[in-house]
């Protein structure tokens, strides 16, 4: 949605730029992009996993995913090389902001025993990542219509250099971080 995005330019990018000290308006960390994947094992036996994996995350993102295959043999997980094993969506922009704005105030509120995500899970370079258990948090999701309950990851790229930069931009776009 607009609004995210103009909250972003109107609130945040000032207080970045006051709290760190920037000198130019470049300097601002801002979301880059938000990759949504979905790893599926049981993809190799039944073909028919991705088509509902693809289904969901169309539904949940608005957008087209994209089918991840293997890229070597592994034996032992009897795994060939262009085996499909997942799904994965790249949001920017627009759709980026809307689906931001859906997952911290409708969808992660709906998870039981909800306390805040994890404050720790950066990655040292600004980006945070986050898993869900189960696909159902989101409203687009109807309960009848879903084969098994499935998880997938979340990762939010930033500009960012370094994670206390990542945090505070998150944190004032609205992630529940706990306390």
């Amino acid at each position: 949605m607009a609004r995210l995005k103009e909250y972003y330019k109107k609130d945040v990018a000032p207080a970045l730029m006051k709290k760190f000290g920037y000198k130019s308006v470049m300097q601002i960390p801002k979301l880059d992009k938000i990759v949504i994947n979905v790893g599926c094992g049981e993809a190799r036996d039944n073909a028919k996993v991705i088509d509902a994996i693809n289904i969901d995350l169309a539904a949940i993102t608005g957008q087209k995913p994209v089918v991840c295959k293997a890229k070597k043999s592994v034996a032992n997980f009897k795994l060939r090389e262009g085996m499909n094993i997942g799904v994965k969506v790249t949001l920017r922009g627009e759709r980026m902001y809307e689906f931001l704005d859906r997952l911290f105030n409708v969808a992660l509120p709906r998870v039981r025993d909800f306390r805040g995500i994890n404050a720790n899970s950066f990655d040292g370079r600004g980006n945070y990542n986050m898993g869900i258990k189960e696909q159902l948090i989101f409203p687009e999701i109807q309960y009848d219509k879903i084969d098994k309950v499935r998880g997938m990851d979340i990762c939010f790229v930033t500009t960012a250099n370094t994670d206390e930069e990542a945090r505070e931009l998150l944190t004032l776009m609205g992630a529940p971080f706990a306390k």
